[in-house]
């Protein structure tokens, strides 16, 4: 029976729709092609054409068509095969209730002798796989389906067959461009670096020792956005795939904020608990600023946006405590990803779009189908605020303190409009709500650096770089339909 794997798979080849094929033209058949046996060379010269070709976005698998008895064959073009074509017969080999499957691939037109095309194959229930070397018809058995349900899709459906657009080198090798990322050593932090300069045009430009800056917290006031970014340790890898997927040049945030006494606090979604949970926090300025200098192991860099004096005359001080204190111990948002508190948490959302409850996601397409929506349509409904899951209230770090921008009063007038989970780091940092005049920023702030940035940059090796800070104003339904892709993130205006 075709292999049974984890939902996150699944979600990955959900995602992948919206992933274009590669279209790369070759006017002939060669004996082969220089991109195949590149890896044969020696490294210095075979990896870096390598990188030059490759990118990590040939992870992911794009959608090439469905196919199944009632809709006939399917027709594309391969990286490898450009002439394919796939039809699924149903058959009861096993004398099961709701029998198997049959599908064929007959693949043809190879550009070279020594090229392969890998495929995925999936349904809601299955996503399993398979690659083709020679040209000629190949078949792939799905021996039982998995009960009605998966009988009735793949009858109206189809199996949808995924194409790995690199081949099997090219995919190799953005494995090779990813995996350093997460190794705990000092290959990862270079590997991070690597990374962002070559997908994002990030510089690392160092700065000027020392790599801290002498704070007066008596600068520092309610509202001011602390943006974070970690190249190394447990979480330098997630914030650089994190980075490259959503333009920010910062994978973390927390926010200041001050007690009816005017005690200096930090308020940060992705905090470790005693009990080693990752929870939302409100913790004493001088704890967490004595965590990031000395226990942190993620060589965090980390800049302070302090608040227009407009803003900050606008902040709701009380309002925004009184929130903080409320999700104090939350669960952070990505605290769990075990594969079954993943699938809960997927269903739930996509339960909330359709306003039902309790539905699986076979169900959910069942339901998604007698309502004339497509999967991509589903997507695209915004999250609300103000939605509760089963664990109860929750945030990602950057909607915790958009929620406390939201609770002070930063959104007036059109604060029923804003649904900040809707809005990524970069988006939060691109707001029009921070200091523009840089003769209005702390005396200590950026002390001691030639170069003059618009933020205070507290701590870190190298240059801060926040592109298109405090440059955009909040609008209704802000960024609920903003397409964004690397490596321009280029999105239409008001979104």
């Amino acid at each position: 029976m075709a292999s049974r794997q984890p939902f996150v798979l699944r979600l990955l080849f959900v995602l992948a729709l919206f992933s274009p094929l590669n279209t790369r033209s070759r006017a002939a058949k060669l004996p082969f092609y220089p991109e195949d046996v590149l890896p044969l060379l020696p490294r210095q010269l075979s990896w870096p054409i390598l990188n030059a070709l490759r990118r990590p976005l040939d992870l992911l698998p794009a959608f090439v068509g469905a196919t199944s008895p009632s809709n006939g064959s399917l027709a594309w073009k391969g990286a490898c095969f450009y002439d394919n074509i796939a039809w699924l017969e149903f058959h009861n080999n096993t004398g099961s209730e709701f029998g198997g499957g049959t599908l064929h691939i007959k693949v043809s037109k190879a550009h070279s002798w020594t090229c392969m095309d890998i495929y995925v194959f999936a349904t809601p229930y299955c996503v399993t796989w398979d690659y083709y070397f020679l040209s000629r018809e190949h078949t792939f058995e799905f021996k039982e389906w998995e009960g009605k349900a998966e009988l009735e899709y793949v009858k109206s459906r189809g199996v949808s067959i995924f194409l790995m657009q690199a081949g099997m080198l090219g995919t190799l090798q953005a494995l090779w461009d990813v995996f350093p990322l997460f190794s705990n050593t000092g290959w990862e932090e270079k590997s991070n670096i690597g990374f962002l300069k070559k997908h994002m045009g990030a510089s690392f430009e160092q700065c000027p020792q020392p790599w801290v800056t002498n704070i007066s917290i008596d600068d520092i006031h309610s509202g001011d956005f602390l943006a974070i970014s970690k190249i190394r340790g447990r979480w330098g890898g997630f914030e650089t795939l994190e980075k490259w997927v959503s333009g920010a040049y910062a994978g973390h945030t927390a926010v200041c904020l001050k007690d009816f006494a005017g005690k200096l606090w930090v308020g940060e979604s992705g905090h470790d608990n005693e009990q080693g949970e990752d929870v939302i926090a409100v913790l004493p300025w001088d704890k967490w600023w004595e965590f990031e200098l000395n226990k942190d192991d993620s060589n965090p860099h980390i800049a302070l946006l302090p608040l227009h004096p407009d803003m900050r005359a606008k902040f709701n001080e009380a309002a925004s405590w009184e929130y903080a204190q409320r999700m104090n111990g939350k669960p952070y948002v990505w605290n769990q990803m075990q594969p079954a508190y993943a699938a809960n948490m997927w269903n739930e959302a996509l339960n909330k779009r359709l306003g039902t409850e309790g539905l699986d996601l076979p169900d959910l397409l069942v339901e998604i189908e007698m309502r004339g929506l497509s999967f991509a349509e589903l997507l695209t409904i915004p999250e609300q605020d103000n939605w509760v899951y089963s664990d109860g209230k929750s945030a990602s770090c950057v909607a915790f303190v958009l929620e406390t921008y939201k609770a002070a009063g930063l959104f007036d007038p059109i604060s029923s409009s804003i649904q900040v989970t809707e809005l990524t780091i970069k988006d939060a940092y691109s707001l029009r709500f921070f200091e523009n005049n840089s003769s209005r920023l702390p005396k200590w702030c950026n002390d001691g650096d030639n170069v003059e940035l618009p933020f205070c940059q507290i701590l870190g090796r190298y240059r801060m770089e926040l592109p298109g800070y405090n440059t955009m104003d909040p609008y209704p339904h802000m960024n609920e339909r903003c397409p964004s892709l690397p490596p321009k993130y280029s999105r239409p205006s008001n979104c």
